[in-house]
């Protein structure tokens, strides 16, 4: 037997397990860590760094790769917790893929290039893409559906996002438009205008005209692409690490190979191939299981199995669920809670509310808790819930249901029936109650549009008399007949009129279902956008009240939703939305077949988003599905979650066992640069990464007594 390595870096507050000094002492080339959820995966990687420092590496030889800004902070900040010095850290280049890639075209072009991440800066770009063609390919394809609304903008700046990712635009499509739209995955439109798009944004080829979001990165890996050999370009980087692999895309990809396969680079990759959720972005499972070992032969593997977020209980349940190999080194029991409901939505709602009550009656704060959703649509029930209940929630990323277009649409009818747009209090919303009712209403006069939103948003009381008049008479009328047939309803109808009645027959002049085919060109976005009209239906429904009366409680419900809190609130959120947080309590609502998983989705993507969802917590797991455990998400039972029960109650004996407080290895010294002289020639070792002087536990510590902190 070969005698493990013994790591040169000591880290502060923890002791490394016998997994990660395989990974901080690895010597190969190439080093990956295939982890599990919560396995320290952030920490290994400042392992890893901390090991290259104590074998003389320079921080400006070492490059951490994150992919995204939270992902980086927080391996900066793990860096420090482990002892390393801020003017260490503060040397070490670490930076996402999008910024090196940024930077690294920089010095390449010789020019700054204007950068910007807005989606409305673009605007100007997508639609002069959206005019070429219009006027290159109308009349050649069928089904093109060429738009300008705001919506059609956002979905189109997404799929080029998308092809990016993927480098689908390598190839020569002029013969072949269609087929090559279908291989990408993408509506032939949304192709057709990227590569528009992408023509205006390179201009005349010597360099772009501008970047968007991924654009830096998508520019480098097009030109590793064309250059062999071209990995010279990048600085010598002794040292490459990168977090969160499964996230890597084709052009993520091939920037990283491009740095490994310099001579004198050693790379260190961490990942979880169950984690990998955004499929629609490029990444894929195939970068840690098949990608790297074919470019890289000599590759090594380690595993990462121990999971220090959640105890054996969720750990074993997930091994069950995944096949992962899972452990936990946790002394706690994570509990799994179950709660069932009756075929509403709302019943399902209430059992999110009873299950944050309870947690609060525990003694646990609000803040710690969250209520993890798979599609957005189900937010409408638990938000009302919540606001009738007086929890307050705040919604991330995922936003509010009543700021999305379909909602926004039916309060913009019911802002008409009671000349009530004033009662928004918020000028933002006002002006996306205009646009979302020009967009249901397909109206795409965009000129007159921009500038009477923010008119409108001024004077509320012009909102009927602008669509009337816009609508009124002539080919306008004919053109848009159900939005001015639909106001007129609303204009005549009584304010005493019960709302779901009014807003049903709303959605049916207007033929929503219809109108939504024709706006989302996905199914996915058709069947979340119908479920949320749906839902918001059954909410005016179960009020009971008149359209007056549901007007005002909506207005109210918004201003509650909105407030700015800082503590006592609980956060709402889909599940894909989650990955890299951790809280204390996660409930998952709506575990019922045909919802989670979603069958317009694969079904390995589907079992890996609940298992990011479920593995964000650290003390308890409420999961609530159907009473009729016929129609429970199948996960469920895949969990086995009573029968790993006792081999977890075992496990978490042997932790406490292993519990009590990390053992210090060695005692640092207050010796400054005079002193080391005297401090050496009594035994003491230099810490050339925390710059300190030390002596081991065990040494007589007299003759140090003026030296000890």
């Amino acid at each position: 037997m070969t005698e493990k390595k013994r790591p040169l870096f000591v880290p502060q507050g923890i002791i490394a397990t016998p997994e990660q000094i395989d990974l901080q002492t690895a010597t190969q080339k190439v080093v990956v860590g295939e982890a599990n959820a919560g396995a320290a995966k952030t920490t290994t990687i400042a392992l890893r760094i901390g090991e290259a420092l104590a074998h003389k590496s320079a921080p400006g030889a070492i490059l951490a790769l994150a992919f995204t800004p939270e992902a980086r902070d927080v391996l900066r900040q793990r860096l420090l917790d482990l002892g390393l010095p801020k003017l260490t850290v503060d040397q070490i280049e670490i930076t996402t893929f999008d910024d090196f890639a940024s930077k690294t075209l920089a010095q390449l072009e010789g020019t700054e290039i204007k950068t910007t991440h807005q989606a409305r800066r673009l605007r100007t770009y997508a639609c002069e893409a959206i005019d070429q063609v219009a006027e290159h390919y109308v009349g050649k394809f069928e089904f093109i559906d060429l738009r300008k609304s705001d919506m059609a903008i956002a979905d189109f700046l997404n799929a080029q996002l998308r092809l990016k990712a993927k480098m689908a635009f390598e190839n020569d499509f002029e013969d072949g438009l269609a087929e090559a739209a279908e291989a990408a995955g993408e509506p032939l439109t949304d192709f057709l205008v990227a590569i528009a798009y992408e023509r205006i944004r390179l201009g005349n080829g010597d360099h772009p005209l501008f970047r968007g979001p991924f654009d830096a990165t998508y520019d480098l890996a097009r030109l590793l692409g064309s250059m062999p050999g071209s990995g010279q370009i990048f600085a010598e980087h002794r040292v490459v690490v990168c977090d969160e692999m499964h996230d890597m895309n084709e052009a993520t990809f091939r920037i990283l190979s491009a740095l490994i396969s310099r001579p004198n680079c050693f790379f260190t990759g961490m990942g979880d191939k169950h984690q990998v959720i955004h499929a629609q972005l490029g990444a894929s499972h195939e970068y840690l299981d098949f990608r790297f070992k074919r470019s890289f032969p000599n590759l090594k593997s380690y595993p990462l199995t121990n999971t220090y977020r959640h105890g054996p209980h969720l750990a074993y349940a997930m091994r069950e669920l995944m096949g992962n190999g899972a452990e936990s080194n946790v002394p706690r029991h994570t509990e799994i809670m179950q709660s069932h409901y009756d075929s509403e939505s709302t019943s399902c709602a209430d059992c999110t509310v009873a299950a944050i009550k309870s947690w609060k009656r525990d003694g646990f704060r609000l803040d710690d808790c969250a209520i993890l959703i798979r599609d957005r649509h189900q937010s409408i029930a638990i938000e009302n819930a919540l606001i009738e209940n007086g929890i307050g929630y705040r919604t991330q990323a995922m936003g509010g249901y009543m700021q999305r277009d379909e909602v926004l649409f039916l309060r913009g009818m019911m802002a008409i029936a009671l000349n009530g747009l004033e009662s928004v209090k918020s000028y933002e919303v006002r002006t996306a109650i205009v646009e979302s009712l020009a967009l249901f209403g397909e109206v795409e006069d965009f000129p007159r549009l921009e500038k009477a939103k923010y008119e409108i948003a001024k004077n509320p009381d012009l909102l009927a008399s602008f669509f009337k008049a816009h609508l009124g008479g002539g080919d306008d009328r004919s053109q848009w007949s159900r939005l001015a047939t639909t106001i007129d309803y609303v204009l005549a109808v009584p304010a005493d009129t019960r709302a779901d009645v009014v807003l049903r027959n709303i959605c049916n002049q207007m033929e929503v279902e219809a109108v939504a085919q024709r706006l989302y060109v996905r199914p996915y976005d058709v069947a979340v956008v119908s479920k949320s009209i749906k839902g918001f239906l059954e909410f005016a429904e179960k009020s009971a009240l008149n359209l007056r009366d549901f007007w005002t409680k909506v207005n109210a419900a918004e201003v509650f939703a909105s407030r700015k809190r800082e503590k006592d609130f609980v956060f709402l959120d889909c599940v894909a939305n989650a990955k890299g947080k951790e809280f204390e309590h996660v409930i998952m609502p709506f575990l019922e077949v045909n919802e989670f998983p979603n069958p317009m989705f694969a079904p390995k993507g589907e079992k890996n988003l609940f298992y990011v969802g479920a593995t964000r917590t650290k003390r308890r797991l409420t999961l609530i599905s159907p009473s009729d455990a016929r129609a429970r998400s199948a996960y469920i039972r895949l969990m086995k979650i009573s029968g790993v029960a006792p081999e977890a109650d075992l496990a978490i004996t042997r932790n406490e066992s292993k519990m009590g407080s990390i053992p210090a290895t060695r005692v640092y010294l207050k010796a400054g640069f005079d002193d080391r002289v005297e401090v050496k020639s009594l035994g003491a070792r230099f810490d050339d990464i925390r710059k300190k002087w030390y002596v081991q536990i065990g040494t007589d510590l007299k003759p140090f007594a003026r030296w000890l902190e």
